[in-house]
């Protein structure tokens, strides 16, 4: 499985790693859906980035065997920082 290390910092870097922890963990959405008790809309909705309520979150992490570490966020790395900055033209703020 990649680095379930992974720091979270937006809702789309969340969803980012659910749906790779499912991928790489061989979980159809319908799975997860069923075990968790809430829906495969709500499941893709996490997975694009979009907000779901908290109790859906745990719901869906504890179906696919999964939990949320919390710890102090410190400065992003550079790594981050040039990947959350990376589709910013650098001519845009040209004359």
């Amino acid at each position: 499985m990649s680095d379930m290390k992974d720091i979270i910092r937006l809702p789309k870097d969340l969803g980012l790693a659910v749906k790779s922890a499912r991928q790489e963990l061989g979980i159809k959405t319908t799975d997860i859906a069923r075990h968790s008790g809430r829906s495969r809309d709500i499941l893709n909705r996490l997975e694009r980035g979009e907000d779901v309520n908290v109790s859906s979150l745990m719901d869906i992490l504890a179906a696919m065997g999964l939990v949320l570490r919390i710890e102090r966020a410190g400065l992003p790395t550079l790594e981050e920082m040039t990947a959350r900055f990376a589709d910013l033209d650098e001519d845009d703020d040209a004359p």
